[in-house]
């Protein structure tokens, strides 16, 4: 699955990926290859980048919309800050 994440700034991540979890604003949701077409709405909250089944990236995110059409997933964000562990 191809996913895009952007903010009015910068471009936070571009790449193949095998899913993103995300903060909706009615509750975390994960969208993962051949997910069926939608638009959503996003709150504050982890934003977690699922690379492959072993790594990610997370993200604390201000709220923003995801869109995901064809094994391709769009994320626009107000902010996004990385999570390091």
């Amino acid at each position: 699955m191809q996913l895009e994440i952007l903010t009015p700034e910068h471009k936070v991540f571009s790449g193949s990926v095998y899913g993103v979890q995300l903060p909706g604003v009615e509750g975390s949701f994960e969208i993962l290859q051949n997910h069926a077409p939608m638009v959503a709405a996003l709150g504050e909250g982890k934003m977690k980048i699922l690379k492959d089944k072993n790594s990610n990236e997370t993200y604390n995110i201000t709220g923003g919309f995801v869109e995901t059409l064809n094994n391709k997933t769009t994320v626009l964000l107000e902010g996004a800050e990385s999570v390091s562990y």
